[in-house]
């Protein structure tokens, strides 16, 4: 760990009760597993959640890494080491991805034959792509391509560090572009495979581009939340000011404002369309319970902190702002849920403790991962060629 930063030793301490976390509640969901058939279904149901909730932070910070790559800006260069470290915990959810596959028959409907081939439509899906070699095989693929961008950015950023070139910044600007097109492309496909294949026989082309949007959300929402306590220590209390903050604030609502864009249109266009094979995905999601946590969505996701981020003064409240991304992470988890448990038990809302213990238990193993990588790295990029501008703008508002 780098010895010369206040703000990493505040947060660092929490690597080890993160890893105790993961160690305690991952034998935990092992055990459930075979306490019983249901409970073993209820653990890989449980799993999926959690795990899609934070692979979410990780790729929706690389996301956010080449968008800032590409735009440059002060906000990007002071989350950009928090980021990196963020996108380094993607070869862990691939190894955390196995359980998934080992589950997928209690999990997924198309690995039961008999299901797939009642009809020609589903027949041929599990022929040509709902199969289990195939799935395991595209979601290598995704890892390989996730893994390979997130090491060249954060190989390139280093080596800037280390040598103050510039060529690194090109480069890093020059595969951001494509890179953040195969990154939106792999992503859909992820979503697909993972979570709307739950249904086979539902379809929305919308539903890719709500993963990538709501990923990018949690990814900002978590970056925000870490970047106003770290930002009480050294070095970033020297760097960090409130106008960054306001830039974090103007872009959480974007995201917000897409996001709710994206499900708005999916909603409406299935609705308008009064489709029985496409309502059917709806219908549960707005009855009973589960109708309840449809509505909660719409006002915690998006009504309250659109209202809230539309001030100018809250964006430049760290404390102010750490809290409302706090009520996000938390409302995209439920959000989560929503899009996934109802295809388990759609007759009524069940929420069970073990959805509790496997959030626990993948967030644990995937923070610590998170906290080794970010103490690895100074917390500032100061050989990046912002880094002067941006020194001399903090300063400058200091001196005011």
């Amino acid at each position: 760990m780098n010895g010369d930063s206040a703000a990493l030793v505040a947060i660092v301490r929490y690597q080890k009760p993160a890893l105790l976390a993961g160690a305690v509640f991952s034998p935990l969901l092992i055990v459930a597993a075979f306490i019983s058939p249901e409970y073993r279904a209820q653990v890989f149901h449980s799993y999926l959640v959690g795990y899609l909730f934070w692979i979410g932070i990780a790729l929706g910070s690389l996301a956010l890494l080449m968008l800032q790559h590409l735009t440059g800006g002060a906000w990007g260069l002071v989350i950009r080491r928090i980021l990196e470290a963020a996108t380094r915990t993607l070869p862990l959810m691939a190894v955390l991805f196995t359980p998934i596959i080992l589950g997928a028959h209690d999990i997924y409907p198309w690995t039961h034959h008999e299901e797939m081939s009642s009809t020609p439509a589903l027949e041929q899906k599990a022929r040509l792509y709902l199969n289990l070699q195939f799935f395991a095989g595209r979601a290598a693929l995704y890892f390989a391509i996730w893994i390979l961008l997130a090491y060249l950015l954060t190989k390139w950023s280093l080596e800037q560090d280390r040598t103050a070139e510039k060529r690194f910044t090109k480069r890093m600007r020059m595969l951001s572009g494509p890179g953040l097109a195969v990154l939106v492309l792999t992503v859909t496909f992820a979503s697909v495979d993972w979570a709307m294949s739950l249904d086979p026989e539902w379809f929305s082309t919308i539903y890719g581009l709500l993963f990538v949007v709501a990923w990018a959300l949690s990814a900002l929402a978590f970056v925000i939340a870490l970047m106003a306590v770290l930002s009480r220590q050294e070095p970033l209390s020297r760097i960090v000011r409130p106008g960054h903050f306001q830039d974090l604030g103007k872009l959480m609502l974007a995201l917000v404002m897409i996001w709710a864009y994206f499900a708005f249109s999916q909603f409406l266009i299935v609705w308008s369309g009064n489709l029985p094979e496409e309502i059917r995905w709806y219908l549960p999601r707005l009855r009973g319970g589960w109708g309840v946590i449809a509505v909660t969505v719409v006002f915690f996701h998006f009504a309250f902190p659109f209202l809230l981020l539309l001030s100018a003064s809250l964006k430049r409240d760290p404390r102010k702002l750490l809290m409302l991304a706090g009520l996000i992470l938390v409302m995209r988890v439920i959000d989560l849920f929503w899009m996934i448990a109802p295809e388990f038990t759609p007759e009524r809302l069940q929420v069970s403790w073990i959805d509790v213990v496997a959030l626990i238990a993948v967030g644990g193993l995937w923070f610590w991962m998170f906290l080794w990588q970010l103490a690895r790295r100074p917390l500032i990029p100061v050989n990046d060629p912002q880094y002067d501008e941006v020194l001399a703008q903090s300063h400058a508002h200091a001196g005011h």
